[in-house]
């Protein structure tokens, strides 16, 4: 008796189709995806932002800035799960490389040696309202799909994103 193997495309196709138990469309899928992949690759980039402006905080705020940072960036970190994990369950891929989120990003990277606290706060509150923008967008995709799951993680996403600006925007003032 001889075992046939099944070629390596074939077997990853298969393994990449889940099953759609929320009956969207091919068509949704791609679209709900290609929606919430960005934000994904948003997030990772703005969750190591923060952290590197955790890392790297000098000043007289010092603790509390030190400690505000660590705290979002916490916040941010939960949220890549969820957007992930909601890809896949509408039977989508997601990112799988840093590579990828290099090329979905929309939050920018800051590689600079030195930043002053206060340009770090400002520059996080624009990214975060960068982000909360970026989720609106998202939500109007995930409402035309009738996809309220996801809907409904983005309205939260939204008030969380909304209120690390207005943080950022208060310990700046």
């Amino acid at each position: 008796m001889s075992t046939q193997t099944t070629p390596r495309s074939a077997v990853a196709e298969k393994a990449a189709k889940t099953d759609n138990r929320d009956g969207f469309s091919a068509e949704q899928v791609k679209t709900l995806s290609s929606a919430l992949n960005p934000l994904l690759a948003d997030y990772f980039a703005l969750y190591l932002k923060t952290k590197n402006f955790h890392w790297h905080m000098s000043g007289p705020h010092f603790r509390d800035y030190h400690l505000l940072l660590d705290e979002q960036a916490d916040q941010i970190f939960k949220v890549t799960d969820d957007i992930a994990e909601r890809v896949r369950k509408i039977g989508g891929e997601t990112i799988r490389s840093i590579g990828q989120i290099a090329r979905l990003q929309r939050i920018q990277d800051n590689d600079y040696e030195f930043v002053p606290a206060h340009g770090m706060l400002e520059e996080l509150e624009a990214d975060n309202k960068l982000l909360a923008e970026n989720l609106r967008k998202a939500h109007e995709v995930a409402s035309d799909a009738k996809d309220y799951a996801t809907t409904s993680l983005i309205e939260v996403w939204i008030d969380e994103a909304e209120r690390r600006a207005w943080f950022l925007f208060e310990s700046t003032r």
